[in-house]
């Protein structure tokens, strides 16, 4: 099961910032689980928000040259307060360098004025052909995937807000 953490960008600046927000809402089907008196959204998902909202910096900088960005290591992770159903996310990641190969970010999780969670981040960013020939028909279609789903995120219009 994959969980898209990112429901909007709000703004970017390519290379250097984005922020984007997860709604959490009580049909988040993890929340029956974590925890059903008191539902709100586990660490690692908060986490795992920041990581989708970096990757999709590093992709606009890459210009969706790798198929998968994934995190390497998470740094002083500090968890500061609850997520709970009917509340948004907003994340908040600076850049400190995109490579190649791989990406470092500067990430905090807010609840309004409030800090949920914090990290460290680094990502490495590959393409699947690398690991086998046979798949640069997979790296494609995920590419083509990714691109779709930017543009519903409301990618091409933060984009486009950047250069206004």
């Amino acid at each position: 099961m994959k969980f898209l953490l990112v429901d909007r960008i709000e703004s970017l600046q390519p290379g250097k910032r984005i922020v984007t927000v997860k709604a959490l809402t009580l049909a988040e089907e993890y929340l029956a689980d974590h925890f059903p008196a008191f539902p709100v959204m586990p660490g690692v998902l908060m986490l795992e928000a920041l990581v989708q909202s970096a990757a999709w910096l590093v992709r606009i900088e890459q210009k969706f040259a790798k198929s998968i960005v994934v995190l390497s290591s998470a740094r002083n992770v500090r968890y500061a307060n609850f997520v709970q159903p009917g509340r948004k996310l907003r994340c908040e990641l600076d850049a400190i360098s995109i490579g190649e190969d791989s990406a470092k970010f500067k990430a905090t999780g807010w609840i309004d004025e409030a800090q949920a969670v914090s990290a460290k981040l680094e990502l490495k960013c590959f393409n699947l052909v690398d690991r086998g020939g046979y798949l640069a028909e997979a790296d494609a279609s995920i590419i083509s995937d990714l691109k779709k789903q930017f543009e519903l995120v409301g990618g091409p219009a933060a984009l486009a807000a950047c250069n206004a």
